[in-house]
């Protein structure tokens, strides 16, 4: 039994060497073969990967700010159309409150015009009012006396009558 155990153990021993040869063998294969392509292969997912969440946050970032160049012309946009509206008002005011001066000038204007119209219509009817009432009076009198009146005394004695008169109604 012993020297069994002994010629077990060196072939045990042998089965181990050739075993480990073939698995040094193995792996050096392995590592020209298989384990470059897989490391390279893994190297390049990785740079992809990491590329990629590269170009992803750069992406994020040029949206936030395209987001807010956005928001921006918006905000500048209302505050140039307030501007504007209030620009508007600010005009149409304007134009209103020169409508009106022009409007109260026109019409104190015609009032003016009105009331120079109306004295000249007035002296213009008392002059004619004076010389029918003269000519008549002064019919009126050679007729009833029969003679002729100076007619220069008859003409001052109506227009101091007609004076009288447009006193009377001037106060009124």
């Amino acid at each position: 039994m012993f020297s069994f155990s002994v010629v077990g153990t060196s072939l045990y021993i042998g089965n181990m060497l050739f075993v480990l040869i073939s698995f040094l063998i193995l792996m050096w294969l392995i590592k020209i073969f298989a384990w470059k392509p897989i490391t390279n292969m893994m190297e390049k997912r990785s740079n992809k990967i990491a590329n990629d969440i590269d170009s992803a946050e750069k992406s994020r970032n040029d949206a936030v700010k395209l987001a807010q160049q956005r928001q921006s012309e918006l905000e500048n946009t209302h505050q140039e159309a307030s501007g504007i509206i209030a620009q508007a008002k600010q005009t149409g005011s304007n134009q209103r409150d020169q409508i009106l001066d022009d409007a109260r000038k026109d019409a104190a204007l015609m009032k003016s015009t009105a009331q120079k119209d109306i004295e000249q219509q007035r002296q213009e009817a008392l002059a004619n009012s004076r010389k029918d009432v003269a000519s008549l009076s002064v019919e009126i009198a050679s007729k009833i006396i029969s003679k002729e009146l100076n007619a220069d005394d008859q003409k001052a004695l109506v227009d101091s009558y007609i004076e009288g008169l447009g006193k009377q109604n001037g106060s009124k």
